[in-house]
């Protein structure tokens, strides 16, 4: 049997992390989870990964969320606790990668895969993909303040409502149209589509992509605004001083 989550490296710069149970349409075990983080980590620290691609194996579901078998054994209010926390520090993670991050949705991205995929930088998906998070029909839970921050900043709030209170789907014309949705495509360019994108990342600034993303991280989730660290690590980098006399020299002729 294949690993359920897997790592591809490509010699362009890009990495993909596929999650591959789509006979549970890529539900995820706590297992599947870790397997995420390490995985995260290694691109992480490999030099030559430039942009991080996420994405479901089978073609009809990006995530589905958590297996639901894992919520049999809930005891009180306080088990739900311990797993918010436990899925905060996987989206968490995901939205403090360094490196621009896309996430590639061919079919349903539903409850944890909407909160993972919202996470990301940049989504794309096929033109018959649908989005939501249905509690209110299926288990009677709820999400994290913090994961409906990062909704409403990404969907807004009467969106967010619909697909909470009401249970609905949102499907990939309503996605793109409200700017949630980098693209939309067919099935078989879906792919393709998303390693442009990611070469078009790979070719910029990874100093600059670096501050903004954690800026707007601090902006949205966190509610703040501090960011002298940021910009002291922006303008005392190599980089930042390449560019200046590289420009300044070209200009100079």
């Amino acid at each position: 049997m294949s690993e359920p989550v897997t790592l591809i490296i490509h010699s362009s710069g890009a990495a993909e992390i596929v999650i591959d149970r789509p006979e549970r349409h890529n539900a995820m075990t706590l297992d599947m989870y870790e397997s995420l983080l390490t995985l995260i980590a290694q691109c992480e620290q490999n030099s030559g990964v430039r942009c991080i691609l996420f994405r479901g194996a089978g073609g009809k579901s990006f995530i589905a969320g958590t297996d639901i078998t894992y919520f049999k054994d809930f005891r009180d209010g306080r088990d739900g606790i311990v797993y918010e926390a436990f899925v905060e520090r996987v989206i968490d993670t995901v939205e403090r990668i360094a490196k621009p991050t896309i996430a590639v949705i061919d079919g349903w991205a539903v409850g944890g895969g909407l909160a993972l995929a919202t996470a990301c930088d940049f989504r794309l998906c096929s033109d018959t993909s649908r989005f939501g998070a249905p509690i209110a029909k299926t288990l009677s839970n709820t999400l994290s303040s913090r994961n409906l921050a990062r909704l409403q900043a990404a969907l807004g709030v009467p969106r967010v409502k619909k697909m909470l209170l009401l249970a609905e789907y949102l499907g990939a014309p309503e996605v793109l149209e409200c700017g949630y949705m980098y693209g939309v495509f067919a099935q078989d360019a879906l792919q393709d589509a998303a390693h442009a994108l990611a070469q078009r990342l790979i070719a910029l600034s990874p100093v600059t992509q670096k501050a903004v993303k954690e800026s707007l991280r601090r902006i949205v989730v966190e509610q703040r605004l501090d960011d002298d660290d940021l910009i002291e690590e922006v303008y005392g980098s190599a980089r930042f001083r390449d560019a200046v006399l590289a420009f300044t020299s070209g200009s100079s002729k």
